[in-house]
C-alpha cells in the first residue's frame, strides 16, 4: 500500500524486563500476559518462516528485554536456518544489562546485529532513568559488542529535555574511536510513560546546538532505504551518529515493518491502535495460507501516515514494553 514494501519484521518476544525506564513501563508496572497466551517458541519460528517466505529479509527481536528469555539463543538458532528461505539479517533490540555473557552465543547462533539502548553514561542518572542499577555493564556489553565481528552495533539514546540532552556530545565522542552508531531518538507517547511535548528535543534543535561544537567537521550521510535515521559522522570519527524523528518529521512514506506482538498481535504501524491475533489463527489450525491472507489484509489497512504530534498523545496504545522497541 502507498507504495510500500514490507520486508522487515519485528517480534517481541517477552514482555519480561530487567529494568523499569520511564519512557518504557508505567511507573504501577504493568500486568504481564499469562505464559499460556504468549507465542511458544515454534509459534515464533513458524510466524517468522510465513513472514520470510512472503518476502521479509530482516527480522528483530524486541521486549520487553529478549535476553531475559531462557531459550533466546536456540530461538536465534532457528531463526538462522531460514535463511535459505531468503532471510538476510537477524538482529536485536536490548537493554544490554545481561547481554555481555550471552554475546559469544548469540553471534555464534547467527545474531548479525544489536541495536543496545542507553539514554546515559552517568551511574546516578541511569538508576534513576531505569529504577535500576547497570550502568558500567550496559557500557561493557557495548564494548564487548564491538570485537565480535557483529555486522553493525547501534547505542539507542531517548532524549529527554532537562534530563539527558547535555550529554548528546558525550555520546557523540563514542564514535571518536569505535565503529558505532549512535541514534538519538525523540521521546514519543506511549501509555503510561507521562510524556508531553515540554520533554521533546527535536533533532533540528540538537543538530543546531552540535554545530558550535563540530562546524563544518559534520556530515551528512546519504539516506539509507527505507530510514529511520537520518545519519550523520563528524569527519575523522570512525562511527556515526544520527537521529530518529518519528515526532518532529516521521518517515512513514518509507516504512517497511511490521510487529508481531509477544501475544502474537499483529501491530502493523507502533502508533497504530489496530491490531489483529496471529496466535488465535495459529491455535484454531489455519494454514499457512489463512495467515498469509490475514497479515495481507492487515497491511493493506496500514494508514498512510500516523496521526500529527498533537494528537499521538491522546490515542490509545499500549506502553512501550508490551509492543516491542
Amino acid at each position: 500500500m502507498f507504495g510500500r514494501f514490507h520486508n522487515y519484521l519485528r517480534i517481541s518476544v517477552t514482555e519480561k524486563c530487567n529494568l523499569r525506564c520511564q519512557y518504557c513501563m508505567p511507573e504501577e508496572g504493568i500486568d504481564l500476559t499469562a505464559n499460556e497466551k504468549l507465542l511458544t517458541t515454534d509459534e515464533i519460528i513458524r510466524v517468522a518462516r510465513i513472514f520470510v517466505q512472503q518476502g521479509v529479509d530482516k527480522i528483530r527481536l524486541t521486549g520487553g528485554e529478549p535476553t531475559v528469555r531462557r531459550d533466546i539463543i536456540d530461538l536465534v538458532r532457528g531463526l538462522d536456518e531460514l535463511r535459505p528461505l531468503g532471510l538476510r539479517k537477524i538482529a536485536m533490540t536490548t537493554n544490554g544489562i545481561a547481554l555481555r555473557r550471552k554475546l559469544p552465543l548469540l553471534r555464534e547462533a547467527g545474531l548479525d546485529g544489536l541495536n543496545i539502548s542507553l539514554d546515559t553514561r552517568d551511574p546516578l542518572k541511569f538508576e534513576v532513568f531505569t529504577r535500576r542499577r547497570g550502568c558500567e555493564q550496559v557500557l561493557r556489553a557495548i564494548d564487548e559488542a564491538g570485537k565480535l565481528g557483529f555486522d553493525f552495533v547501534k547505542v539507542n539514546v531517548v532524549v529527554m529535555r532537562g534530563q539527558n540532552d547535555d550529554e548528546v556530545p558525550a555520546f557523540i565522542e563514542m564514535t571518536h574511536d569505535d565503529s558505532i552508531d549512535v541514534r538519538f531518538i525523540e521521546y514519543m507517547p506511549f501509555d503510561g510513560n507521562r510524556w508531553g511535548r515540554q520533554k521533546l528535543v527535536g533533532y533540528q534543535e540538537l543538530l543546531d546546538k552540535l554545530r558550535p561544537l563540530y562546524g563544518d567537521n559534520i556530515e551528512q550521510l546519504p539516506l539509507e532505504d527505507n530510514h529511520t535515521s537520518k545519519g550523520y559522522r563528524i569527519k575523522g570519527y570512525r562511527g556515526q551518529f544520527g537521529f530518529i524523528t518519528s515526532m518532529t518529521k516521521s518517515f512513514c512514506s518509507s516504512c517497511n515493518r511490521v510487529r508481531v506482538l509477544a501475544d502474537g498481535n499483529l501491530k502493523v504501524c507502533l502508533f497504530g491502535n489496530t491490531e489483529v491475533s496471529l496466535r488465535d489463527l495459529l491455535r484454531a489450525g489455519a494454514s499457512d495460507s489463512d495467515v498469509v491472507e490475514t497479515i495481507s489484509q492487515a497491511i493493506k489497512r496500514k494508514k498512510q501516515a500516523h496521526a500529527g504530534l498533537d494528537s499521538l498523545s491522546h490515542l490509545p496504545n499500549r506502553p512501550m514494553i508490551k509492543i516491542g522497541g
